[in-house]
């Protein structure tokens, strides 16, 4: 596919697992905006679902049934290698992921969205990176805060320095590593620019927790500490309801339960005392951050430019997420990047 001009293309998307990303996540949360990707796909006029891959019979004649496509394969190389997608989407299994995504490259597919975490451990992770780099593919991956307007809004309000200079991030909500973190710490990232992650202390829970030859088959909850370029210091809470607390010298921003509201407060003086007011922020509509997600793709594609999760960002954040393993089993802080590249997480 050469690099096009025209808006009013419409691109071929083949989905690669049938399952609750791929097609049914959307009869779970019916109020939501388009969730699943077929879904996003559906309820965008640049997107189409032309094909469907997954090794279960069952859930090919679902997909079918579900979404009208007739085209689907137990064999998602063939189904490339057939139907010639312009975008494939990812939606396996973790241990999965980082295979398809090299595969995918390999054979010539220009756009590739990849469920998060993009690999289990850094040697996959690297495996990814050159692949996708080596063949010019652009890749996204479904770390959806980060494509989801109101954390936009949030950003540029940081950005725009109505905070001062950033100092902190909390992050607050218990989660598992791999699963649950590889948002948390994206999401930190995307809210301060993206800047370099430079060290990671963390611990895995409960904290006697040992890996078997250099493996965890499980994805554990974790605790993390991360050290920013420029001295930005983030950490988790494992407490609360997925919000955000971003500190400055001149006041703070916290989104609310799971992004659905959020807080502005300024640095007031008042005689002899300095503190925080609260200040009206409204964010705007929730949309479909799968959509937005997808079309950043193709987005990037017809602008020339990396889409806003590329392959380099995904990679980084992946090694902070599997760091914090690391240094729970060292049992000191890491500097990325990681020395220890076959350390392995499985994640679902």
């Amino acid at each position: 596919m050469s690099a096009r001009s025209d808006s009013a293309k419409v691109y071929r998307v083949a989905i690669v697992g049938l399952g609750r990303m791929g097609s049914t996540i959307d009869l779970e949360f019916p109020d939501w905006p388009p969730y699943s990707v077929a879904a996003a796909c559906a309820a965008s006029s640049r997107l189409e679902v032309v094909a469907g891959a997954d090794i279960d019979a069952a859930k090919r004649r679902a997909f079918t049934e579900r979404w009208g496509v007739r085209a689907v394969y137990s064999d998602y190389l063939e189904m490339i290698a057939n139907e010639a997608p312009d975008l494939v989407a990812i939606c396996t299994r973790g241990p999965l992921h980082a295979e398809m995504a090299v595969q995918a490259a390999e054979a010539g597919v220009p756009l590739i969205y990849c469920e998060k975490a993009m690999a289990c451990s850094m040697e996959e992770a690297d495996r990814v990176l050159d692949a996708v780099t080596r063949r010019g593919a652009l890749f996204n991956t479904g770390v959806l805060r980060r494509f989801d307007s109101r954390y936009h809004a949030v950003r540029e309000r940081i950005a725009a320095g109505q905070i001062g200079e950033v100092k902190a991030v909390v992050h607050y909500a218990r989660s598992t590593l791999m699963h649950g973190h590889i948002h948390s710490i994206d999401t930190i990232s995307f809210l301060l620019g993206d800047p370099r992650i430079e060290s990671v202390w963390g611990e895995l829970r409960p904290a006697g927790l040992t890996a078997e030859n250099n493996r965890f088959d499980n994805d554990p909850a974790a605790v993390y500490q991360l050290l920013f370029a420029g001295g930005v210091e983030a950490t988790t809470v494992p407490a609360g309801t997925w919000e955000f607390e971003v500190i400055g010298t001149e006041g703070s921003i916290r989104t609310l339960n799971n992004g659905t509201g959020a807080l502005l407060r300024r640095a007031v003086q008042r005689g002899k005392l300095r503190h925080f007011e609260t200040m009206p922020m409204a964010l705007p509509p929730r949309g479909s951050a799968t959509q937005a997600c997808l079309e950043d793709l193709v987005n990037a594609y017809e602008e020339g430019r990396l889409p806003l999760g590329h392959v380099t960002v995904a990679h980084h954040i992946t090694e902070a997420c599997l760091a914090v393993a690391e240094s729970h089993l060292t049992k000191r802080r890491v500097e990325l990047p990681m020395t220890n590249r076959s350390l392995y997480v499985w994640h679902v």
